[in-house]
């Protein structure tokens, strides 16, 4: 069974966090937006038959909050995000979406990689336009709000050219545009950011909660990086051995100065250790 905190607590433009707290149930964060979805696993076992990965997990993620999710390399990490996503049934245990069994993929679910997956032979602007494509939005439509959504991310400039033509930290501010331009109501994210240069990723961090803040998506959001993980979280959740182990409030404003803090540094610490036992 995880241990976990018990606050109440909003994101908006500058990422109010509620404060930290032990034991009790799992938090609530309410979204401003109005269109997140709760997630909930209850004893839920999470792999593959004959490579389980997690075991006895239970975890709330509440509408519009983000939670960040942190452990060591092969943990099970990203196989908890490919079911929450719906690409992985659970083994065991009940998962559910709104109270409603989680089956499957849905329009609901954006899931962001490490690699931005944008297809090469379409503009980034054609990108854009996809999952609005599946929505059934006409052509006229799709190019207004798909322009829309690359001049939110810093992109109204490079809308003709094609993925190759632009950096790696541009391809990922696309996928991050035709991510939300969908409007998912739960964006679940492995390591999107891994791949790009420090001041790269600290730009993508702070786009990341610019863009967020209204929608009120639900973010579940899978690093390695532990400072990534309690600048970008509302909580974190720790994995290791098999088990989800600990979900902890982060206990400050959404801002880089706060590094310091004494609560946000002894979750560091505690965050820090979980890695390493």
């Amino acid at each position: 069974m995880s241990t976990s905190s018990d606050t109440r607590g909003t994101r908006g433009t500058q990422g109010t966090r509620g404060t930290q707290s032990t034991g009790g149930t799992q938090g609530t964060h309410r979204a401003q937006g109005g269109q997140g979805t709760r997630l909930s696993l209850h004893a839920v076992e999470l792999g593959r038959p004959d490579a389980v990965a997690l075991t006895d997990v239970d975890l709330d993620v509440a509408p519009g909050e983000i939670l960040t999710v942190v452990g060591p390399s092969g943990c099970g990490k990203s196989t908890l995000l490919r079911t929450l996503a719906g690409l992985l049934p659970p083994l065991d245990g009940r998962l559910t979406q709104d109270g409603r069994p989680l089956v499957g993929p849905s329009a609901d679910r954006a899931l962001v990689f490490q690699e931005d997956a944008l297809l090469p032979w379409r503009t980034l602007r054609a990108n854009v336009e996809l999952p609005l494509a599946v929505r059934g939005l006409p052509r006229a439509e799709r190019r207004t709000q798909a322009e829309a959504w690359l001049a939110r991310v810093g992109l109204a400039e490079y809308a003709r050219q094609l993925p190759h033509r632009v950096s790696g930290g541009q391809r990922q501010r696309a996928q991050l545009a035709r991510a939300l331009a969908g409007r998912p109501r739960a964006v679940l994210m492995d390591e999107p950011f891994g791949a790009l240069d420090a001041q790269t990723r600290a730009g993508m961090q702070d786009l990341l909660v610019e863009v967020l803040a209204g929608t009120g998506a639900t973010v579940v959001f899978v690093t390695h990086d532990v400072d990534e993980a309690l600048f970008l979280g509302d909580r974190v959740a720790l994995l290791g051995a098999g088990r989800l182990t600990a979900v902890r409030d982060i206990p400050h404003p959404r801002d880089r100065a706060a590094h310091d803090a004494p609560a946000l540094a002894a979750l560091r610490h505690e965050v820090l250790a979980s890695l390493a036992s």
